[in-house]
């Protein structure tokens, strides 16, 4: 009854050239990294598949792993025929992607978390792309880019944007104005996802997982009409058919057609951590700092921390204002440093933290780490999550910046010679009615300190980042007023608010 079961290697072989193969991947959490690296050793053996185009719902790798390490492969051979093109809401975690992407080697486009695990949702409903109103009068509204990042991008338009009347046809209190945007790319003939355990017929479970992602979506847009595809999951071992709980079960076995069973070096938990019981919610610690220590690093009083009080206190206020706990969404850098004051201070009973992965509460990890959460109360896919964005369900965010310009606009991650991609960013900020928007004053070498109170400037950082005009806007101040939204942007030395 193993029909299902198989080497790597089999249904990397009935991979087509010119395919469009989906990856499920948040860092590494989710990421079918052993499948990914069969992948490229396979071509590198036979020169095939060839000329394929990736869409990711985030990014399936970090620094020397996954599409990074397939990147890295690909810069270092001058070799650009295993991989066209692109679609990566997050390029972050991969140095040598944003090579290819700044070098024009392959077309890469970039759309948010959310937009793009929307977009594999709709494709599964056989629906021709995605409409939303995220994104209007950012880089991914077509004026300023559509989303392309580079000049192949730009010509080729693999993936497009394209603006849509609603003049006269919107009667939902929702609308905002008299435009919207549709989405499309093209539909995925093949599929790589990852659960924990699969069973003979091929239903996957995700208990050892911290997130569920997109996964379900991804394989549901691959074998929906027209041109059904097939869908590979790697898990980490094999069970009975029935013995699974019809609960637990995230990817129904009949979605499923192949099954590789995976190393375990191949099939982390996130970036370092290859197992923790908290992640998946198989262990709650108490979410204090004496029984975490490992995840309240004992600091002072210093500039950053002077931020991520501001923004508690004003969750503070919400909450009085509200008169009931609130839902927020931190982002990372400083924003991230707020959900640990919040147990220091003795509120966190109050402040129901999320991920755009998924997670609920718990302590989130940082760095390559990000996406999951310690002792999680829930955990729901990324598609439902970014619902509770877009629709403003959650309360408030806290998000980091990188430059404000005159006009309101953030731009938190992409500059000339660095190209990180919006990740989860343009949903959150565009959809959540409070945003706070969190980060020092300036950039670069200083040295600022609060002494007695106060704030002491020795040296000022030699980048300013409030500009007359972002790189690259991604939150857009005119959207903002259109919506009525309240918007801050909270500095150790100053508070910013969007007004009309």
């Amino acid at each position: 009854m193993f029909y299902k079961v198989v080497k790597p290697e089999y249904p990397i072989s009935l991979i087509k050239d010119d395919s469009v193969i989906a990856i499920s991947g948040f860092n590494m959490s989710t990421t079918p990294e052993y499948l990914i690296i069969k992948l490229y050793e396979y071509y590198e053996k036979t020169g095939h598949p060839k000329n394929l185009f990736i869409i990711s719902d985030t990014f399936p790798g970090a620094p020397g792993r996954g599409i990074d390490l397939v990147a890295k492969k690909m810069y270092e051979n001058d070799d650009f025929k295993f991989v066209r093109g692109m679609l990566m809401p997050f390029l972050g975690w991969s140095p040598y992607l944003q090579k290819l992407t700044l070098e024009n080697r392959i077309e890469i486009y970039s759309w948010s978390i959310g937009i793009v695990a929307y977009w594999f949702r709709e494709v599964a409903s056989g629906r021709p792309g995605l409409l939303s109103y995220i994104g209007l009068y950012t880089f991914m509204d077509p004026r300023y880019g559509g989303g392309a990042l580079n000049k192949l991008a730009e010509e080729r338009r693999t993936c497009r944007v394209d603006i849509i009347s609603t003049k006269g046809l919107c009667m939902s209190s929702a609308c905002v104005g008299e435009e919207i945007l549709l989405y499309q790319a093209p539909k995925p003939n093949v599929a790589f996802i990852r659960g924990t355990t699969a069973d003979e017929i091929g239903n996957i479970t995700m208990e050892k997982e911290g997130m569920y992602g997109t996964v379900l979506n991804i394989a549901q847009a691959t074998k929906a009409q027209p041109n059904p595809g097939f869908v590979v999951a790697q898990v980490e071992r094999i069970a009975r058919f029935g013995s699974l709980n019809p609960t637990d079960v995230q990817v129904p076995g009949p979605l499923v057609d192949y099954i590789v069973i995976s190393p375990p070096e191949y099939h982390y938990q996130t970036t370092n951590i290859q197992y923790d019981p908290r992640v998946c919610g198989r262990i709650i610690p108490p979410l204090e700092p004496e029984f975490i220590p490992d995840l309240f690093p004992k600091s002072g009083l210093d500039v950053k921390k002077v931020v991520a009080r501001r923004v508690l206190l004003y969750f503070a206020d919400l909450i009085m204002k509200l008169k009931r706990p609130i839902v927020v969404n931190l982002g990372i850098g400083i924003p991230d440093m707020v959900s640990r004051l919040a147990y220091e201070e003795g509120v966190s009973d109050f402040i129901y933290t999320t991920i755009e992965s998924g997670p609920w509460g718990g302590i989130a990890l940082t760095g390559v780490d990000f996406g999951v959460s310690i002792g999680p109360f829930a955990i729901i896919s990324m598609p439902d999550m970014f619902t509770n964005y877009e629709g403003g369900v959650v309360d408030a965010a806290s998000l980091g910046f990188l430059q404000v310009d005159k006009e309101g606009n953030v731009n938190p991650s992409m500059l000339p010679n660095r190209i990180n991609g919006p990740g989860g960013f343009p949903v959150i900020a565009a959809g959540v009615p409070r945003v706070f928007f969190a980060g020092l004053f300036t950039a670069g070498k200083r040295d600022t300190r609060v002494v007695d109170g106060r704030l002491e400037i020795v040296k000022d950082g030699e980048i300013v980042k409030f500009v007359d005009e972002v790189y690259r806007i991604v939150f857009s101040g005119r959207f903002a007023k259109k919506q009525k939204k309240d918007i801050y942007y909270v500095t150790e030395r100053a508070v910013f608010k969007l007004v009309d």
